[in-house]
């Protein structure tokens, strides 16, 4: 059912959001400064691509680093990302085919808005009980 999904998505929506997160990935990258952003930038779009039996948890750790971070990247990349998951999302659903893609648009606006101490992981991994609401 995931590779389903998964191939569903790419089809209607999955490579148009991971070009945008490639591309501000290359912009990012252009200044040396903001190189951790282009790699957060990179990292998004794997899961922007391929987004259903994958969850997003919280790194362990994370610091006041990431709080920095997260700010950085919302005033840089963030908010610009988050806008184009919603933007797809109300394009997605006016069908009712695109309803569930939609949803799973709406769940990707956390993690786009503030990437920095939270990991991408298989969502087999996690423990039912434990897996975070907005795993795909």
């Amino acid at each position: 059912m995931r590779l389903l999904l998964n191939l569903i998505w790419v089809v209607f929506c999955g490579f148009w959001l991971w070009l945008t997160y490639v591309i501000a990935g290359i912009i990012a990258c252009v200044f040396i400064v903001t190189i951790p952003i282009g790699v957060a930038s990179f990292r998004m779009a794997s899961y922007a691509l391929w987004p259903f039996g994958r969850a997003v948890v919280t790194t362990p750790g994370a610091g006041p680093v990431s709080g920095v971070a997260n700010l950085v990247w919302f005033l840089i990349a963030g908010w610009w990302l988050a806008l184009g998951h919603l933007t797809t999302a109300a394009a997605q659903a006016v069908t009712i085919v695109g309803i569930p893609l939609a949803v799973a648009n709406l769940k990707l606006i956390p993690v786009t808005l503030f990437p920095y101490g939270k990991e991408i992981v298989d969502a087999r991994m996690i423990p039912a009980a434990q897996r975070p609401l907005h795993s795909l």
